[in-house]
């Protein structure tokens, strides 16, 4: 059984949150919250609300079935970080000149499933 957890516009750049997502990729989820426990990054926090909401999707359809999975036989199969919508801010220079700052945004997604 596959389950999906989306989170979008999460204010990290796609740049910094593929980083941590790609220590994750194809661990289970116990591993992966352990990665993310220890890992001293941004992303940490972000990715683990969306690896727990990934998870507790496939309990819940696993549920229906009467088998409920534990965290060890759930297993990331894809995480994606896509870019989402930029904010874009202005600076003030020196001499009336404005210099732009992009606050940029990333949509986060998870398929995970169970005994892959």
């Amino acid at each position: 059984m596959e389950a999906r957890a989306v989170s979008k516009h999460n204010r990290i750049s796609p740049r910094k949150a593929r980083i941590v997502a790609d220590l994750i990729r194809g661990k289970s989820v116990a591993e992966a919250l352990g990665i993310l426990a220890l890992t001293p990054k941004k992303a940490s926090p972000i990715l683990r609300k969306a690896v727990l909401s990934a998870a507790a999707n496939a309990r819940h359809t696993v549920e229906e079935d009467e088998l409920i999975a534990p965290d060890e036989a759930i297993f990331i199969t894809e995480i994606r970080i896509d870019e989402g919508p930029t904010l874009k801010r202005i600076r003030p220079r020196a001499q009336g000149r404005a210099f732009r700052i992009n606050k940029r945004t990333s949509h986060i997604k998870i398929t995970v499933a169970t005994g892959a």
